[in-house]
């Protein structure tokens, strides 16, 4: 579904992203994984179109991608849940999602919202309520129904972990796991090396903008090296 090749990204001369390549297949869970300032949020920006791509080419379905816009992005299935859930803080609940759909037909939204209400109750009893008063958990829930609201062909978790507490943490995984079963496919980018690659079948580990281990996600976490250097083992 997702191919990336020699993918390179600068923010002047300063390079940030290396020769990257990786793959995501159709119904897939990838984990990308490795310390803060690696590179991570730049590759899900350069995804989603709001990061200049220096060099290389993002195909999506086989489409080369690497120069349409954001906007075709999402169009085409790529939906991005960004990192710090950047929820419209003023806005209420349902509005916020009702935005995430704003390239989906009425009848789409409609069905749509119901499903992010089946997989997050708690949205739907606060849903008149302003996103801004939520709890850092539900928030989350809200930032990852809103990307659902596109009807995303392929899912991009920026952190969707950071700054919960350990239980609200479990929960979000299991959502994850969820959406993956239902057929979502999902790149997740996560500092929570442990829990990302014990959920994802393929997993990458980028260091300094450069892709430097990848393989199945129960392989990565008995790897020494991705032990020693992100797993505090």
């Amino acid at each position: 579904m997702l191919e990336l090749r020699a993918l390179e990204s600068h923010y002047g001369r300063i390079p940030a992203l290396k020769g990257i390549d990786l793959c995501v297949a159709e119904g897939e869970l990838v984990a990308l994984v490795g310390a803060n300032g690696a590179g991570k949020t730049t590759l899900l920006r350069a995804l989603s179109g709001v990061q200049r791509v220096s060099a290389g080419q993002v195909l999506f379905c086989g489409e080369d991608i690497t120069r349409a816009p954001s906007d075709r992005r999402v169009r085409l299935g790529i939906a991005q849940v960004p990192e710090g859930r950047l929820v419209f803080a003023p806005l209420s609940v349902e509005d916020n999602l009702k935005l995430g759909g704003y390239t989906r037909s009425r009848l789409e939204r409609e069905r749509a919202i119901e499903r992010v209400y089946a997989v997050f109750p708690a949205l739907k009893e606060r849903r008149r309520q302003a996103a801004g008063t939520l709890s850092g958990g539900q928030q989350q829930m809200l930032a990852i129904g809103r990307a659902m609201m596109a009807l995303p062909r392929l899912l991009l978790l920026d952190e969707p972990s950071m700054g919960l507490a350990p239980r609200l943490v479990e929960e979000i995984f299991v959502t994850i796991r969820s959406l993956k079963a239902s057929g979502t496919t999902i790149f997740l980018v996560d500092q929570n090396a442990q829990a990302a690659l014990a959920a994802a079948d393929r997993g990458y580990v980028l260091e300094t903008g450069c892709i430097v281990h990848s393989g199945a996600g129960a392989r990565l976490l008995e790897d020494e090296q991705v032990q020693q250097a992100y797993l505090g083992l």
